[in-house]
């Protein structure tokens, strides 16, 4: 079975891509798993039902900014992976508070860079031969496109919010420990996710919540910016089959080929809700407009060619299928978002600037 005899750190792996990663590596490969994340306010261990007690699947609440907590976890579990997820991810929050992005996402990088260089070096050759770092990164790091073009692994950087600044500097980072040291790393650059598990903060969750409360739906600007949007499950497969395929030193771009403007994912959403759970008037009415992130981006989307030929991957949920299965889990799941709800998470806008 895959990754038989594999020790794999997933740092953020109580966040949402990292959880849907543990779930995907405790349920379909022979890992054994050590999710490394310090718990912060968008963390949920609950997104890993039944993991606690899996015989391959252990928990440490560490900072990847804290380096000698990060070598005592190399030096106990002596990884042959790791899979750095962990980061902070909200665009608006990150108008709002940059520091925190660039300690977690430029210096935590770093840290655990430097972490997984000095264990590296210490292990027999077989072992070094084995040893990956993969980073999972974003294609907001790329910048807007016009309306036509595709992001490519060519593309060149141009990252316009403190979030994707941050991401890109990691990104940088990565690429240049695998030049300058030779440790060996790989990297992704990924579309919009969405499924199961996501914090209410984002937009496909947070439209979903606010649409069964039957509350407005605040859409940016005049809606028409496009993302392409990857269901998590699709993503989190892909991860593992670069961590298990791909070429040390390459970058591997993952999208889901399912561009939508925010207006058409909100829309979309608001028809399948009247769906399942019919109101008074249809949800579209609930759709309100108000004003612009700064600097928002204006498109994205993702050229998968190069993951598709040379590995293999294709998704397996276009947008319609995706959107069904993520806003029919919130609707039967609400204890796991109510709870959230419940420790103090409010809806507030933020991130104007």
């Amino acid at each position: 079975m895959r990754f038989a005899g594999m020790t794999i750190f997933v740092t953020g792996g109580a966040g949402f891509i990292g959880s849907a990663v543990i779930r995907h590596l405790l349920a379909d490969t022979s890992a054994r798993v050590i999710n490394i994340d310090k718990l912060t306010y968008a963390a949920n261990l609950a997104s890993l039902p039944g993991a606690a007690s899996h015989p391959r699947y252990a928990f440490e609440k560490q900072c990847i900014c804290d380096g000698a907590g990060l070598r005592r976890l190399f030096d106990l579990y002596t990884p042959d992976a790791v899979m750095n997820l962990a980061a902070e991810s909200h665009v608006d929050r990150s108008i709002d508070g940059p520091a925190e992005f660039v300690q977690t996402n430029v210096l935590g990088t770093f840290t655990l860079l430097q972490e997984a260089l000095r264990y590296w070096r210490t292990l027999p050759p077989a072992n070094r031969a084995r040893f990956r770092f993969l980073h999972i990164s974003t294609d907001e790091v790329f910048g807007s496109l016009g309306a036509e073009g595709l992001f490519t692994e060519e593309t060149a950087y141009a990252p316009n919010s403190p979030y994707s600044a941050s991401k890109a500097s990691s990104d940088h980072l990565v690429r240049a420990w695998r030049e300058t040291y030779e440790l060996p790393t790989l990297l992704t650059n990924c579309s919009n996710n969405y499924g199961p598990y996501q914090f209410p903060e984002k937009l496909i969750p947070h439209m979903i919540i606010r649409g069964l409360a039957n509350e407005s739906l605040p859409v940016y600007g005049d809606g028409k910016n496009v993302r392409d949007w990857l269901y998590v499950e699709d993503h989190a497969k892909a991860l593992t089959l670069v961590l298990e395929r791909g070429s040390v030193g390459e970058t591997y771009n993952v999208g889901g080929s399912s561009e939508r403007s925010n207006l058409e994912v909100v829309e979309c959403i608001c028809d399948e809700l009247d769906r399942i759970a019919p109101a008074s008037d249809p949800r579209r009415s609930l759709v309100t407009f108000v004003k612009d992130r700064p600097g928002h981006d204006r498109r994205y989307a993702i050229d998968v060619g190069k993951i598709e030929r040379e590995l293999g991957w294709h998704a397996e949920e276009d947008f319609t299928s995706g959107l069904v299965k993520t806003v029919r889990w919130f609707c039967g799941n609400r204890e796991w978002w109510k709870d959230i709800l419940n420790r103090g998470y409010q809806h507030a806008r933020i991130g104007l600037g």
